[in-house]
């Protein structure tokens, strides 16, 4: 679940898609990407201190066919005079901020992977990162998103994101978070979204499902996407031994990012949430937005507050236009209520 704005990406492959009709199963054409280009989209909005550490990171991957794509935001910083130091980093000059969606689209338009990936500027990967994601994608056709596993920077035995969950009343959270890594997620499961401050996208999907949607700017565009994706029939897998490390909230946070987060995740309940789940679970989800109202209220003098409320106004004012999206999202939509429940329930994975 992505709250960092103006630092993420996006976008990849190319096959036939064959569907199956067995209970829960869904086939991809297998597809070969050991000789194909890569491409990694990385947003940036004044991220001058935190370009390095991500880009050696990135010059240190054993996997070395691909290309890096920094989509930048109309930075006033040092990002120019930091990035003129990579010469094979290709720099999207925005003019001006477009969002983490603005910046994430941008790249994902010119990038020339079969494999797209949003990597936030504030992470650093693991030397195997892009090669453990190949292979995952390798191993499992059916897959069009994969979720690393993504640990915290500064404290490298906690995570932030075991791939994202959505529970029934419509919310999303990472899942792990804080907790230590005792090795308890160290298993390939099927989850349900990829955080975007490290997700990895077929360009198949992508063509296929639309790519971020511009009218949330950022938060909750990677779990809205990994609706259109679960609903199309694609499954998101967890790859532990994908591991990259993120300064958690380092670029994103405070009252911006509680009027987003509050306005998006109306918006992505009205564009994704399915008929069949809201006539099942509808108390839930009413219940969820009215709890989160409830404590915005009771917090009004703060700014966080204040901006929780005018989100969820304007997540309401958005309904009618949500609604018009929604039409084309359902009418693809090819996977069963019960694949949808047994995510969104405990333990939030499914064995692969």
């Amino acid at each position: 679940m992505s709250e960092f704005p103006d630092s993420q990406m996006r976008r990849f492959v190319d096959s036939p898609l064959t569907i199956h009709h067995s209970p829960l199963t869904i086939y991809h054409s297998p597809l070969t990407i050991h000789h194909s280009r890569i491409s990694i989209i990385i947003p940036n909005w004044n991220g001058a201190h935190h370009l390095p550490a991500c880009l050696d990171s990135l010059q240190a991957q054993t996997f070395r066919d691909f290309e890096v794509i920094v989509a930048d935001n109309g930075s006033h910083d040092d990002s120019r005079a930091v990035l003129a130091r990579y010469p094979e980093v290709r720099v999207l000059t925005l003019g001006e901020n477009r969002g983490f969606t603005g910046a994430c689209n941008a790249g994902f338009r010119v990038a020339r992977g079969q494999i797209q990936i949003l990597l936030n500027n504030d992470t650093e990967t693991h030397p195997a990162w892009l090669a453990e994601i190949v292979s995952a994608f390798e191993r499992h056709p059916e897959v069009g998103l994969v979720a690393p596993k993504m640990l915290l920077f500064d404290r490298r035995d906690t995570f932030h994101t075991a791939g994202d969950s959505v529970t029934c009343d419509g919310l999303a959270h990472n899942r792990g978070v804080w907790q230590r890594d005792a090795g308890q997620y160290d298993h390939e499961v099927y989850v349900f979204s990829a955080c975007g401050g490290s997700a990895a996208y077929r360009k198949i999907m992508l063509d296929e499902i639309g790519l971020l949607d511009d009218d949330f700017f950022f938060s909750f565009e990677d779990v809205d996407l990994a609706w259109r994706a679960q609903l199309a029939g694609w499954r998101c897998l967890y790859a532990p031994t994908a591991i990259v490390y993120h300064k958690l909230k380092a670029s994103g946070g405070g009252a911006t990012a509680s009027y987003h987060d509050a306005r998006n995740r109306i918006y992505t309940l009205v564009k994704n949430y399915p008929a069949d789940l809201w006539r099942a679970h509808w108390r839930e989800v009413v219940e969820a937005q009215v709890r989160i109202a409830g404590k915005a209220l009771r917090a009004w003098r703060g700014e966080a507050a204040r901006a929780t409320l005018r989100g969820l106004l304007a997540g309401l004012a958005g309904i009618p236009k949500m609604r018009r999206k929604r039409r084309a999202i359902q009418a693809a939509r090819r996977v069963e209520t019960a694949y949808l429940e047994r995510l969104m329930t405990p333990p939030y994975e499914i064995p692969v």
